[in-house]
């Protein structure tokens, strides 16, 4: 929308132009960027209030109507029953999507990422991102290529998705991969993502020597309690699966 003001004079009826100086006020108005989630899961569930708080305008896209039915996903601006790739080449030629639009995959299920990850990678997009540990990212790359991915087309790819905070459960993964979209829209190198990395995904250090016993969480796969025992010995690594 354009404002056209001058500061002193009028235009009248002859159409001349004001004697004093012309001031433009030009106002953009876009509406939010767009962000897709594909998965209707725990980690789908998180992530997007966790978005929303970003100022995305969130979609989370499932082909399961049992799971994208679930009450937990009302918090989505929109819930979508399809196949993901299709729905995203749907919305592409549809000029639903732009360079701001950021695509999250959290599948983890190879007949929905490789379709969905070759459609998505051709596309002008700001982010797009998958989850998985590195096992799964090294097949997933593979898978790719074999599918005529090219290189320069992976590369895009941020996988394993988010940055190293050592986030394990759902609602940590969440600030992880808020926290890399973060870092990508301001093209900050100060967080290291998971992309770079070569370590496990899931770490847990255990508790310094002299920290307070009180606030250092005590991480298993099955349980979070907190950590009252100094004597109980920990794995210093570890990988758990997301699936």
């Amino acid at each position: 929308m354009v404002r056209l003001a001058a500061e002193s004079g009028c235009y009248g009826d002859t159409h001349r132009p004001a004697a004093g100086p012309i001031t433009l006020l030009v106002e953009s108005r876009l509406p939010p960027a767009r962000m897709l989630v594909f998965g209707a899961n725990d980690f789908g569930a998180a992530l997007v209030p966790a978005a929303r708080l970003l100022g995305y305008h969130v979609t989370l896209c499932d082909a399961r109507p049992a799971f994208t039915r679930q009450e937990r996903f009302a918090p989505a601006d929109q819930v979508v029953t399809d196949w993901p790739h299709r729905y995203l080449a749907a919305e592409a030629a549809a000029g639903r999507l732009d360079a701001r639009t950021v695509v999250c995959v959290l599948t983890h299920d190879p007949k929905f990422d490789i379709p969905l990850l070759q459609t998505a990678l051709r596309l002008d997009l700001a982010y797009v991102g998958a989850m998985g540990s590195r096992r799964s990212h090294r097949q997933r790359l593979e898978s790719l290529l074999a599918a005529g991915v090219v290189p320069a087309e992976i590369e895009r790819l941020h996988s394993p998705i988010g940055l190293d905070l050592g986030a394990v459960t759902p609602a940590e993964v969440a600030v992880s991969i808020t926290a890399e979209l973060v870092a990508a829209r301001t093209r900050s190198a100060r967080g290291l993502s998971l992309k770079h990395g070569s370590g496990p995904i899931h770490q847990y250090t255990g508790p310094e020597p002299h920290a307070p016993e009180a606030l250092t969480p005590h991480r298993t796969p099955e349980i979070r309690t907190l950590h009252h025992t100094p004597e109980i010995r920990t794995p210093h690594h570890q990988e758990m699966p997301w699936t």
